[in-house]
């Protein structure tokens, strides 16, 4: 798992925004918790690109008022093996 950043604060669709660095993920990578616990997935990258704003889509509503101040990660998203095919001149 990768640091993402920083929980800075909450939208008003039941997300939440991090105030990333400069290593970004892509869109619709899964983020987590400190324990490992899957807590949404990247939304929207916005700002500058020293410290972007990272806009984040929760799962659960309740649990997101208690990640204010905490650390985030994410993992990289894979292409689901689409750099594993063959090229079809082989």
């Amino acid at each position: 798992m990768e640091f993402l950043g920083i929980v800075d604060s909450m939208t008003d669709t039941d997300g939440f925004v991090v105030i990333g660095t400069s290593n970004v993920p892509e869109i619709g990578s899964p983020v987590f918790d400190s324990d490992r616990n899957k807590i949404g997935s990247i939304k929207r990258i916005f700002g500058p690109v020293e410290e972007p704003f990272i806009s984040v889509a929760a799962f659960n509503s309740a649990n997101v008022r208690m990640l204010k101040g905490k650390e985030v990660y994410t993992t990289r998203r894979t292409q689901n093996g689409k750099d594993k095919r063959r090229n079809r001149r082989d």
